[in-house]
């Protein structure tokens, strides 16, 4: 029996002198996007919603201008940020529809657009609380990746035409574009991709584009 303890008790101490000496080089390497989202900044953290099903997302903004984003996706009923976004139309990955919103992108910048990058978000609890939405009755809470799943299967983007029931007097409109992964929504995740070398998490590019007047 001793031995066999003693051997164990090596053992144990080996792999804690092991966990001990890993942070010293592992200390900026991210694991994966919901990490590296972590170092972007926040910019909305709410419910998509399609048909009866709501997904919890949270958007980091990778490019662009937050402006965009605090205007269009305003609640005016309470002033503050909408918590629910529904998805009511879809783009074709077609690459026309693709060139179409590359022109918009750049005719909105520097400041008319914004681009995001939206992964699952954290259940109310961890470190959430209160900024959580309530889900409608009747809307079924999933995982972002169903969603995902779903565009891929259609070939599409999610889109949204802002602000949510229409524009009041001088209020600017634009549109939001949700991407699944794809070849147009990896261009923005080129730095993702070189700290990380693979993108394995389920996300969504998020394209915010403001009308031109």
């Amino acid at each position: 029996m001793l031995p066999r303890d003693s051997e164990r008790n090596h053992r144990t101490g080996e792999s804690e002198s092991k966990t001990h000496e890993e942070p010293k080089s592992e200390t900026k390497k991210l694991k994966n996007l919901s990490e590296y989202a972590q170092t972007l900044q926040l910019a909305w953290n709410g419910l998509l919603v399609l048909k009866n099903s709501c997904f919890p997302t949270s958007m980091h903004i990778l490019e662009g201008d937050l402006g965009v984003i605090n205007g269009l996706l305003k609640d005016h009923s309470s002033g503050g940020k909408l918590t629910q976004l529904k998805i009511a139309q879809r783009l074709r990955l077609d690459q026309p529809k693709l060139d179409e919103v590359t022109r918009r992108i750049k005719q909105g910048s520097p400041n008319g657009y914004a681009v995001l990058l939206a992964t699952q978000s954290a259940p109310a609890g961890a470190g959430a609380e209160g900024t959580f939405p309530v889900v409608e009755p009747g809307l079924q809470r999933r995982l972002l990746r169903n969603l995902v799943s779903y565009l891929k299967q259609k070939q599409a983007a999610g889109v949204i035409s802002l602000p949510v029931g229409g524009a009041k007097g001088r209020d600017s409109t634009g549109m939001l574009y949700a991407f699944p992964p794809c070849e147009f929504s990896q261009q923005y995740l080129q730095s993702a991709l070189r700290t990380l070398g693979k993108l394995e998490e389920e996300h969504m590019v998020i394209v915010i584009v403001k009308d031109t007047a």
